[in-house]
């Protein structure tokens, strides 16, 4: 199965970035970080949730990490992300020092991670004594990924999107097991489900089908299986009176402090 690759940062600001900052506005309420603390943003993509960051939390020192330079290239030009550092990094290695923030947070990333007990062990090595190391993920195998809709649709019809490769860190099960395991203490967990809006289904077809997952294959698909798998997508998904489409998706959150 091919890797997926989020290299086009516009696209992934119109797919996945006000499910982002919908899910990571619920998931900042529910941290409430003191005001004026370092934090780092690992797989930090289009700066969605880093401008959340910025916007919500009056960071001291704010640095983002991504593999993709498209990706950083955007986050470095949204207006509300100024201040922030954006820099390419590995979440397996990352660039800095140990004990170098307060805080250390990974946004719908962990399932994209080689070795999540590596990447994680990478956030608690970078936090102070007492940090906060915390992610959100979308809950994968549990039906809470906002493309599910399509995806499902896809393997119905015999087609095979390429989808992360470690889909089972997703769960609460995994991540309850992943924190205690790099030592973290204080652990505490949620359920967060967020809700987006379309004008009307063509409008959530032209956004949600620019992810990589679906792309490609959508392109290398006839006219007519094009249009066999909007009809099944559309019926799964019905419209208020005023054509709109309401779509729900679902993230598993979890957080910890390094021992002091």
């Amino acid at each position: 199965m091919p890797e997926l690759r989020f290299d086009d940062g516009a696209a992934s600001e119109q797919v996945m970035g006000v499910w982002s900052r919908s899910v990571g506005e619920v998931f900042l309420d529910w941290l409430r970080p003191a005001q004026g603390l370092r934090w780092i943003d690992v797989g930090c993509g289009s700066g969605a949730f880093t401008e959340l960051i910025l916007a919500r939390c009056a960071p001291s020192d704010l640095q983002g990490t991504d593999p993709s330079e498209g990706q950083l290239a955007f986050a470095r030009s949204r207006p509300g992300a100024r201040g922030a550092v954006f820099q390419t990094g590995d979440a397996m290695a990352l660039p800095f020092a140990t004990a170098s923030f307060d805080a250390a947070v990974m946004a719908l990333v962990l399932v994209f991670v080689p070795d999540p007990s590596k990447g994680i062990a990478e956030l608690v090595r970078v936090v102070r004594p007492g940090g906060l190391v915390a992610t959100y993920m979308w809950d994968m195998l549990g039906g809470g990924f906002p493309l599910d809709p399509i995806l499902d649709e896809m393997h119905a019809i015999g087609l095979s999107p390429t989808r992360p490769p470690r889909m089972e860190v997703s769960t609460l099960a995994a991540l309850q097991k992943l924190w205690p395991a790099a030592g973290l203490q204080q652990i505490e967990t949620r359920e967060i489900t967020v809700q987006r809006t379309f004008r009307d289904f063509d409008e959530f077809w032209n956004v949600e089908t620019k992810a990589p997952s679906t792309a490609p294959v959508i392109a290398a698909m006839p006219a007519a299986d094009v249009a066999q798998l909007m009809q099944r997508v559309r019926a799964r998904l019905p419209a208020d009176t005023d054509g709109r489409i309401t779509c729900s998706a679902r993230a598993h959150a979890i957080s910890g402090r390094k021992p002091g």
